[in-house]
């Protein structure tokens, strides 16, 4: 189907101007209409959008681990608002699933309003100390191995989660920040049974999981490592979450806390340089969406530091390729697919970081002119993709990002309709491995470049800088219908393949029609450089033999695998969907 040009989507409420240069290109998104219609279910351009008496509401919950479904279920059924039942998810998760997120980690949550159609972005990313410098990750004059970096305390940034939680249940919650926490006080004082994918991550050589504090905490009393089937307990971190339910955000960025935080991080080797006033100080930045029109859909995502207009970027090109509409069985669509990717990821790569420091073109990128002719490199492309230079481009230069395993996905919708997208991590597998209060430390700053300047001394655009956010692929994603009204929203971990896995499940079910689970279900394609990274053995043979005509040569796909969850509104109800390659569910009445 042909992209609609903007003014068919007849915006209704407080619409902001536009951030590129004609009305068919993305936007900024404040408000909408309120009342939804169904996603179409047919396949192909042929999708259709069926008009529904009702709004798209909850209890619905899609998370990466069930105890953490169940205990937003409960928030939920006793009132709470999709915000309240967020929280209640992350203080679980940050224990069942502490390998991918936790309080001592960052996130960015996409909040729909249901009652003003108003789309609110929180950006939670950690932020680097006062006292970092662009060779954070230097050491006589040269970078640091990556692992290395990982594992010390200089990787660590002033947490992020816990103060934008608090923000925007403040903003948006309907019972007492207190009430949220007692599952996870629970399950942590009594014990959780430790799942078959913790259970691999803790026996596993991942060096995060070798550290002190990680070995103190995985090891039983007669020397062994936990099993899957056997019950953890972590009464530090019960202790946690009754401060945190106590105080709020406080009794992590001041007091005991706090100072269990920095003196992890101050240990060596390699200690950091965070402090006490840097963990206080941390702010949570409310921030406008980036939003696209895609097919008869808008999709609304964080702007930078996050990365999600890149995937509107691949979308706008996708509707000025034909071949991606043929559909999921069709080699040529997954070949075109993979060329827009490494166009996408080149231009992400030289060009986001956080807007404070450096001018993200979000507008160039996105402006048909820029996208028609970078869509028309696609076809012919082979070896690396270069990078464009849309309007507004800064001098920037090349980067050296490298983005590890370790994130969640989740998402809620309340009785009301208001719904959260929250894609949350502690970066790397067990975040830096260090510990405080029963939770893990982020490595979030290994988000950054590990090389902050190009030859010709230029800066990357994503170099280290005090109080800087690193650049981030967490890109949690809410689709609206024509009218503005909420029809679904997904995200997904993965580490940079974030993009690729979030881009394929919005193509698979808004573009060939599938069933959501289907959607995530799909084989993953990851293209980047030179390369595709693949689900290989996933895809049929007619359709490999099918891409390798075309000059898409399949390999193993090497990054974090995807953990998609979400959910779409169709015939009257939630159509959910959790990654089957995790162990999430997806949950509703």
């Amino acid at each position: 189907m042909r992209a609609l040009p903007f003014s068919t989507f007849r915006p209704a409420r407080r619409m902001s101007a536009l951030i590129a240069g004609t009305a068919a290109a993305t936007l900024l998104l404040s408000g909408c209409a309120t009342s939804a219609v169904d996603v179409g279910v047919a396949p192909g351009a042929q999708a259709q959008a069926h008009a529904s008496q009702t709004i798209a509401r909850g209890p619905f919950v899609s998370a990466a681990n069930p105890l953490a479904v169940e205990a937003g279920m409960k928030v939920l059924t006793r009132g709470g608002s999709a915000v309240d039942a967020a929280v209640a998810v992350q203080a679980v998760l940050g224990l069942a699933e502490p390998q991918s997120s936790g309080l001592g980690g960052g996130a960015f949550m996409m909040f729909y309003d249901a009652q003003s159609g108003a789309v609110t972005v929180y950006d939670g990313r950690e932020t680097a100390p006062a006292a970092a410098t662009p060779e954070l990750f230097y050491e006589n004059g040269q970078p640091l191995a990556f692992v290395d970096a990982v594992l010390s305390g200089r990787s660590t940034g002033a947490p992020g989660v816990v103060p934008m939680l608090a923000l925007a249940q403040k903003q948006h919650g309907a019972l007492a920040w207190s009430e949220l926490f007692g599952d996870a006080e629970k399950l942590a004082q009594d014990g959780f049974v430790v799942s078959e994918r913790l259970a691999g991550m803790i026996n596993s050589d991942a060096p995060q999981a070798k550290t002190r504090w990680a070995s103190e905490y995985f090891t039983k009393p007669d020397g062994a490592r936990y099993q899957a089937g056997e019950t953890l307990r972590n009464p530090a971190y019960a202790e946690t979450v009754r401060r945190i339910a106590r105080d709020g955000a406080a009794a992590l960025q001041q007091g005991p806390l706090a100072e269990a935080i920095v003196a992890a991080v101050h240990e060596g080797p390699r200690p950091g340089a965070l402090t006490t006033a840097d963990v206080a100080g941390y702010r949570p930045i409310v921030r406008e969406a980036v939003c696209g029109p895609y097919k008869i859909y808008t999709v609304c995502v964080p702007p930078p530091p996050s990365s999600g207009a890149s995937i509107l970027e691949l979308l706008a090109m996708a509707e000025r390729t034909p071949d991606i509409d043929k559909g999921p069985d069709s080699p040529e669509a997954w070949a075109a697919f993979g060329q827009l990717q490494r166009l996408m990821y080149a231009d992400r790569d030289r060009y986001f970081g956080d807007p404070a420091f450096v001018s993200v073109p979000v507008a160039g990128l996105l402006d048909p002119a820029y996208v028609a002719e970078r869509a028309a490199l696609a076809p012919g492309l082979r070896g690396a993709a270069p990078y464009g230079v849309p309007a507004g481009a800064p001098s920037v230069g090349a980067d050296a990002t490298r983005e590890p395993a370790g994130t969640s996905h989740l998402v809620v919708v309340d009785a009301q309709g208001n719904a959260v997208s929250m894609t949350t991590t502690v970066e790397s597998l067990f975040g830096s491995g260090r510990m405080a209060g029963g939770f893990f430390l982020n490595n979030q700053l290994t988000d950054f470049s590990m090389v902050p300047t190009a030859s010709d001394g230029t800066p990357a655009a994503n170099a280290v800088a005090a109080n800087k956010r690193p650049r981030s692929s967490m890109s949690p994603a809410l689709i609206l219908d024509r009218e503005g009204r909420l029809v679904g929203l997904l995200g997904s971990p993965g580490g940079s393949s974030i993009l690729a896995y979030n881009a394929k499940a919005l193509i698979g079910a808004l573009a060939w029609g599938l069933p959501l689970q289907q959607a995530f279900d799909l084989p993953n394609l990851v293209a980047k450089g030179d390369g595709f990274g693949a689900d290989t053995e996933g895809f049929p043979e007619a359709v490999r033999e099918g891409m390798a005509a075309r000059g898409v040569e399949l390999k193993p796909n090497t990054t974090e695998t995807s953990g998609l969850h979400g959910g779409l509104w169709r015939n009257g109800r939630w159509d959910g969907g959790a990654d089957s390659r995790r162990e999430g569910v997806a949950r509703t009445q």
